[in-house]
């Protein structure tokens, strides 16, 4: 009987890719993918540590399968990912019931670590960051339609309050050719949606080209047969140039979709989190974006509570967010990490009132969502099918509006059969909440 492997993999897309490239590896090894994961002889729990809730869900679900492995019904736990990582001596002594723990450059290990442990041998393995393999074969994990392309791993940005450089080294672009090889593979076994991404999808090709290359490589990736459509992500906004917003605007298969990390706008906050730009420059690149791509979705993520954010700060973003009104924004409140310049910054907010400053801002948030949504009844959007639900007796997809997993969804009634990944116009009759309500045309 071959070994059965499960994978659960935390945090972001990029940390999916590199969970799908060892879920390939392990296939290759002649594993048994498993996916109820409590029914596994092996678990491997790829982890994100960027802030304190992921920390809080990756040490959880560990705790979890620690249970399941006192009762007998796995033999191995492996952790790798970003908390491992980040955590190296700590999480060893702290959760001794891990039998590997992989730093992301000993990902190449994960299969041979797994030998071992079946054979009682623990594996505790940290090598080069740079060692993270950014080429192999993938095993999507997702529903099978869409496919996440990361372009370059790493940052160079050095935001204050950010750990990501830590944990993932600098800035490494992979190159044009082998991208598209993986593209074209995808499209040739059913994958109609790119998404692309990187932390910094505006900086690629900088530091292999010495220039940016993001438009470049998205003209050759619209050039690919079986590619409806391709969603770009984590665009910075000092990086974002005319090219890059002509190659959008021109390029039918890109999706009229952005999403800018813009974080705050106050000159003051900015600068200590060691970010350019200010109120007037962000204000100036969405009027820019939206003057020349029509109808452009624009998504931002925000920060309150920063240290040394006063009201005025805090009511310069609300007032920026009042005039962009974002079709998509998430707002978090800032979490003092570890080894961070921002975690040891004077001027420290209270977590209340961080936390009241993030509440308010997706509570106005909500408000344009709703205004939003109102404007799409009876408009015809085209949707891409990602389930049914039976409670509900409705299907279920995402319109071009809309990212996986982050975004809204379109619930909608149809006479035909459909299968996931069709593409469908759905005609919007209602709206609730975040989510489009409408039927099929």
């Amino acid at each position: 009987m071959p070994i059965k492997v499960g994978m659960v993999s935390l945090g972001c897309s990029k940390n999916q890719v590199d969970a799908e490239h060892l879920l390939f590896d392990l296939k290759q090894a002649g594993f048994e993918l498993c996916v109820d994961s409590g029914e596994c002889d092996v678990v491997v729990i790829n982890t994100c540590g960027f802030i304190e809730a992921a920390k809080r869900e990756a040490i959880e679900n560990i705790l979890e399968f620690a249970e399941l492995k006192k009762e007998g019904r796995i033999k191995v736990i492996a952790v790798t990912g970003c908390l491992a990582e980040r955590y190296r001596d700590e999480l060893e002594k702290e959760l001794p019931e891990a039998d590997i723990v992989l730093g992301i450059g000993s990902n190449n290990e994960l299969v041979d670590a797994i030998n071992r442990a079946l054979n009682g041998e623990k594996t505790v393995m940290f090598g080069e960051k740079e060692n993270l393999a950014l080429e192999g074969g993938r095993i999507i994990s997702n529903l099978p339609f869409y496919a996440y392309i990361k372009i370059a791993e790493g940052c160079n940005n050095r935001c204050a309050y950010c750990a990501i450089p830590q944990i993932r080294g600098n800035y490494r672009s992979r190159k044009i050719e082998n991208i598209l090889e993986e593209a074209r593979f995808f499209a040739e076994n059913g994958v109609s949606e790119l998404i692309v991404v990187a932390q910094d999808t505006t900086m690629y090709g900088t530091d292999l080209y010495g220039e940016k290359k993001l438009p470049e490589l998205l003209n050759k990736m619209c050039e690919i047969d079986g590619v409806k459509q391709i969603r770009l992500l984590y665009a910075y906004p000092d990086k974002i140039t005319d090219e890059l917003i002509d190659t959008i605007a021109n390029q039918p298969k890109i999706v009229k979709y952005l999403d800018i990390p813009f974080q705050h706008v106050s000159e003051n906050v900015l600068r200590k989190m060691n970010r350019p730009g200010n109120k007037e420059s962000a204000l100036a690149l969405v009027k820019k974006l939206r003057s020349r791509v029509p109808g452009i979705i624009l998504r931002t993520t925000l920060m309150t509570g920063f240290p040394g954010e006063t009201e005025k700060d805090f009511e310069e973003l609300c007032e920026f967010m009042d005039e962009v009104q974002f079709e998509r924004l998430g707002c978090f409140a800032f979490s003092p990490e570890e080894n961070t310049p921002a975690a040891d910054m004077p001027d420290q907010i209270d977590d209340e009132i961080k936390e009241r400053r993030a509440d308010l801002i997706m509570t106005k948030q909500m408000t344009v969502i709703e205004n939003f949504n109102q404007k799409q009844i009876g408009k015809t959007l085209e949707t891409v099918v990602e389930g049914y639900d039976k409670y509900a007796g409705s299907f279920f997809g995402r319109s071009a509006y809309d990212a996986p997993d982050i975004d809204s969804k379109v619930f909608f009634s149809s006479d035909k059969l459909l299968s996931i990944g069709d593409y469908v116009g759905v005609l919007i009759t209602d709206c609730m909440e975040y989510d489009l309500i409408g039927e099929t045309v």
